[in-house]
């Protein structure tokens, strides 16, 4: 496919944007929410969102742009002696739920990235962050997969093509940094 075209499908998924304007304004709300309760952020995904989960966790940690206090997020997709003595000692599809169980508390808000919003590993740390009490997000594409009807809240980007839905996600993730930065710099 040509440049043009990548170009305006990627367009064409961010003009509908705003309809999904009201859902990030709510995450964020929560966000805020969260670290001012002394909570923490725990991002986890597979492939594209396993980096997009270890980017965001790093903003959030170190600063977007403006000068303020660390904000505690934790990416779930990073500790590789986690990551594959669990796999290889349990499976890979509980491998997030392990980190769920030992790091998270009800305090802390849980976003989970799949594109698909069917992956197995994230879905049933989902409902394990639930059983905990921690408010849980999913980021998907517009179908929203089985997260649709687990999470408490979605970000369903407006859209199916795997490459747009996580241009949307880092989007919206750039975008709460910067809310972050604007609300905790006074501080």
């Amino acid at each position: 496919m040509s440049f043009d075209s990548a170009l305006q499908r990627h367009m064409q998924t961010f003009n509908r944007m705003p309809e999904i304007k009201a859902d990030v304004q709510t995450l964020a709300d929560q966000i805020a929410a969260t670290f001012t309760a002394g909570g923490k952020l725990l991002f986890m995904g597979n492939g594209g969102s396993a980096a997009d989960s270890q980017h965001l966790a790093a903003e959030f940690v170190v600063r977007y742009k403006a000068e303020r206090r660390a904000l505690p997020a934790i990416a779930l997709t990073v500790d590789t002696s986690i990551l594959t003595a669990h796999s290889n000692d349990y499976s890979f599809d509980s491998v997030f739920t392990r980190q769920i169980e030992a790091l998270c508390r009800p305090q802390d808000l849980v976003i989970g990235l799949s594109t698909s919003g069917n992956s197995a590993n994230v879905v049933n740390a989902i409902e394990a962050a639930q059983k905990i009490g921690a408010t849980c997000w999913a980021w998907t594409g517009e179908a929203g997969g089985k997260l649709n009807a687990i999470a408490d809240h979605l970000i369903k980007a407006p859209c199916s093509e795997t490459a747009r839905v996580q241009e949307v996600h880092i989007f919206v993730g750039h975008w709460l940094c910067e809310e972050m930065d604007r609300l905790f710099a006074a501080e």
